[in-house]
């Protein structure tokens, strides 16, 4: 079978290849294949800076109380220690999931857990709003 021998023959051309135009820039363990071209990482930089401005934009006319997801979950908690019958009976916790995921999908646009300075989704603001909220549903419950 000549095919394991073929791999490093070309693996060993290609690199050959690279030394010899002076592309430094190879990442070991990834095909020639996989590497984009600068057009294309200029292509894909533009696009995502697109998205991102675009993403700026979505909530700028909605009312600071409806595109902040600690406020949101106030008002939610405020509900549910005036009126927890109500509050139960709208079936809230079920609920919450669908309202906040366009909110938390739009901050999770620009991140990059493969980013060398990522922030942890733990660290992110909405992840702590939406545990201390999911923290006072307990104890209000015990």
């Amino acid at each position: 079978d000549n095919s394991s021998e073929f791999i490093p023959k070309c693996r060993t051309c290609r690199q050959q290849a690279r030394e010899q135009s002076g592309e430094g820039d190879h990442h070991e363990g990834l095909s020639s294949d996989e590497e984009l071209t600068p057009t294309e990482v200029d292509e894909f930089q533009k696009s995502r800076d697109n998205v991102l401005e675009d993403s700026r934009k979505i909530f700028e006319d909605v009312h600071a109380d409806f595109c902040d997801i600690r406020k949101i979950l106030l008002k939610f908690q405020e509900w549910k220690e005036k009126l927890p019958d109500s509050y139960c009976d709208a079936y809230i916790s079920f609920c919450l999931p669908k309202l906040l995921n366009p909110l938390i999908r739009v901050q999770l646009i620009s991140w990059n857990p493969l980013e060398q300075n990522f922030t942890e989704l733990e660290e992110m603001p909405w992840f702590r709003a939406i545990e201390e909220f999911s923290d006072a549903e307990n104890v209000s419950e015990s």
